[in-house]
């Protein structure tokens, strides 16, 4: 059974090959993948390395390939954090907490998520101008052009590198499994400690260490410019997914047996060593698994932003089809990178669920 089944897919896509085939030659159209050493000829909204419109198709897609990975890891943060500073609430004792929380999930998880950004990006960018910007404590602006934010005096480069540094101390902390509180602090300590670093290093002579956004004539100078796509894309998808993902904390935590917080109260421990403690890692028992499947959503989730303009990886490669028209290559090509990626996060996702089992003796 299993052989002839085998049988059935090969002769499948033996014959969708060779239909794609026929029809590409009765079309009079040329496959294969020399057109990535062509120049594109147009420009896109967003990109975190230099680029111009005489760039060739592999290296545009490349470029949409790093917005993927931004946004994706970016929400992947932002959605774990809120999610889990939510799902804390919808467990905690107090009423106003239980229901403020209730109600975030039911509004925000219940609304399709390509809605949400598309409503997010027509209030955004009917906002003002940059006088019209709206200012948080003179160091922060929000206007219908984007965010601007302060931010350390290094180049873009630089900043993506600080971005994979940061990323990989959370990895090697997670390897050494200190308490949760002690755990976070070292990486928010040493993350902002070799930014720090890295920004005194590499700051351009005569010049501070950090660059605030300055309203000058009609526009912002100095800081960081997240234009308006990136920021209403990035909302969206944290709004979104952290309603998922306290779901998944509020039920990781209501596993956690009832005996072990009595132990926890009888002990003397206050309500947060408790959390931190005794829950928090018990209920990572249960977590991990489904939270994976969410980071895996929240990466596959960052497509929407062609909706509003976003230069993804999927906005790019949607261009590219109709520019040079190289449909099966250029999907083939998406489809196999998603892949990639979304695998990567799934054996991270089983190695750490591995690491936080409790072991038989």
């Amino acid at each position: 059974m299993q052989a002839a089944l085998v049988v059935v897919t090969l002769l499948a896509v033996w014959g969708a090959v060779s239909n794609a085939q026929y029809n590409l030659t009765r079309l009079n159209m040329t496959s294969g993948f020399g057109f990535l050493e062509r120049g594109t000829g147009w420009n896109y909204s967003f990109s975190l390395v230099e680029r111009s419109i005489n760039d060739s198709y592999a290296y545009t897609l490349f470029i949409g390939l790093l917005n993927t990975l931004f946004v994706g890891f970016i929400c992947i943060v932002t959605t774990t954090i809120f999610g889990f500073l939510i799902g804390t609430m919808r467990d905690v004792r107090h009423p106003a907490l239980r229901f403020a929380a209730s109600v975030y999930v039911q509004i925000f998880r219940n609304i399709p998520l390509i809605l949400q950004a598309i409503f997010l990006y027509a209030i955004l960018i009917h906002m003002g101008g940059p006088r019209q910007a709206v200012s948080l404590g003179d160091v922060a602006f929000l206007s219908g052009r984007g965010a601007m934010l302060p931010g350390l005096n290094v180049s873009p480069t630089v900043a993506v590198a600080l971005l994979l540094a940061s990323l990989a101390l959370g990895v090697a902390l997670i390897l050494a499994r200190p308490v949760f509180w002690r755990g976070l602090a070292l990486w928010a300590g040493g993350s902002l400690g070799l930014a720090l670093a890295v920004a005194l290093v590499l700051r351009p002579e005569g010049e501070s260490l950090l660059s605030l956004p300055e309203l000058q004539g009609l526009r912002f100078t100095g800081g960081i410019s997240v234009p308006i796509e990136l920021f209403a894309l990035i909302a969206a998808i944290t709004l979104y997914g952290s309603a998922y993902v306290a779901e998944i904390v509020r039920g990781g935590l209501a596993q956690v047996p009832r005996g072990l917080v009595e132990a926890g109260q009888a002990l003397g421990l206050s309500r947060a060593a408790i959390w931190s403690r005794i829950k928090v890692p018990m209920a990572l028992r249960s977590i991990i698994p489904p939270l994976g499947n969410q980071w895996i959503f929240m990466m596959k989730a960052t497509t929407i932003g062609i909706a509003i303009g976003f230069s993804d990886l999927f906005y790019i490669t949607v261009n590219a089809i109709s520019q040079s028209g190289q449909t099966l290559e250029l999907i083939a090509m998406l489809m196999l990178t998603f892949l990639a990626i979304n695998y990567s996060i799934a054996l991270f996702t089983n190695w750490l669920n591995a690491r936080l089992q409790l072991k038989e003796h």
